[in-house]
């Protein structure tokens, strides 16, 4: 059989970029049966080399939710005969007709899509919020199957879209530190300014991600426990970030240092050095940085909602995300309490045995074997 796979989105800097690079290279060590074609932007192109003869390259340096996407992608797969085409996201040509699967991670729009969450015109917005609904319910209706990261997305899809669960099926991803926990250097953290004992956060600052609260719970925490401890927030600086290291929320801390856009090597120092990763988010279709941390084998307190209890299980201690005081409270617990610390971190090297990124791939391999010709 000849898959294709999207991989415009191939790389580091964000969720599914991560998939994406995951999935091509753990299939990449699983199988040998099926071919491969692998279309790839010209920005990503170097990060991935075919080791084996079932792999080719295809060049598709077409950016994502463009009209040049739907226009002109489709007769690009076309030309390399493929039996089964793989989305990894809902951005789908619209006019895309052979036998097709995709992964939906998430609904966020469909649920948090508020004009005041975008940069654009409150019209403009309106138009691309309708335009993206319309492209979700069009893709999820007209692919031969679904691949959700989560069971929580399973029943969302179920709920919003009237999604048959018979078309769905859950494949969770592993992070992507996967060799246990590494030290690093130490002098990274320094150089990013960090000087004392920190809390983490890695992530977007999008409204759903809820930092805004993480900030005020972070007020309340210093002002009833002190100076002894740093919040560190580690993303990629957009408008949104903007607006949030510009609020009075952010104004009102003491001890928060904002590290801009990480490289790996500097994430693995930010998350191996970290006293506590908190993930404040409200909803989420996965939630991959929380198992990272896990991951580096250090404790984690989550929000309740959405899959987060569903994908980190026992290895979180939990808050309401709405709850400030709550949250303060919790991280508190994770910080001072060392029974709570030890049964975090056992139940996360068990939840890290229960996922891997072999086990992924195959998975995904088991669905694209049900629709080989």
């Amino acid at each position: 059989m000849r898959i294709g796979i999207d991989a415009r989105m191939f790389g580091p800097g964000h969720g599914l970029g991560r998939y994406v690079e995951q999935l091509i290279i753990h299939l990449e060590k699983t199988d040998r049966t099926n071919q491969y074609i692998v279309f790839m932007k010209d920005d990503t192109w170097d990060l991935w080399e075919p080791k084996y003869d079932n792999f080719k390259k295809v060049r598709a340096n077409i950016h994502w939710y463009t009209f040049a996407e739907q226009l002109k992608l489709s007769s690009i797969i076309k030309k390399e005969q493929v039996d089964l085409m793989h989305f990894p996201h809902w951005n789908v040509p619209v006019f895309y007709r052979d036998p097709f699967m995709v992964t939906i991670h998430d609904l966020t729009m469909f649920h948090f899509a508020r004009p005041e969450n975008s940069t654009r015109s409150k019209c403009m917005f309106w138009i691309k919020d309708k335009v993206h609904r319309w492209v979700v319910r069009r893709v999820v209706k007209h692919a031969s199957h679904i691949v959700t990261t989560s069971d929580f997305t399973k029943r969302d899809l179920q709920r919003v879209l009237g999604t048959n669960v018979e078309k769905m099926t859950t494949i969770y991803q592993s992070p992507f530190q996967e060799d246990g926990w590494k030290k690093t250097d130490k002098k990274v953290i320094r150089e990013k300014g960090v000087t004392k004992e920190y809390v983490i956060y890695v992530g977007a600052a999008y409204p759903h991600k809820n930092l805004e609260t993480l900030l005020k719970a972070w007020h309340v925490f210093e002002e009833k426990y002190g100076d002894d401890y740093e919040l560190v927030l580690a993303g990629k600086k957009n408008y949104f970030y903007e607006r949030l290291l510009q609020s009075s929320d952010f104004q009102k801390c003491r001890n928060i240092v904002y590290v801009d856009f990480p490289n790996d090597s500097e994430l693995a120092s930010l998350y191996a050095w970290a006293s506590l990763y908190v993930f404040p988010s409200l909803y989420e279709g996965y939630g991959l940085p929380p198992l990272e941390a896990i991951s580096y084998d250090i404790p984690v307190v989550s929000s309740n909602t959405s899959c987060l209890p569903e994908v980190l299980g026992d290895a979180a201690l939990y808050f309401d995300p709405r709850n400030p005081e709550h949250m303060c409270n919790v991280m508190r617990s994770a910080l001072i309490n060392k029974d709570i610390q030890m049964m975090l971190l056992q139940n996360g090297r068990d939840r890290m045995q229960e996922l891997s990124s072999k086990k992924f791939a195959l998975e995904t391999l088991e669905v694209y074997k049900k629709y080989s010709k």
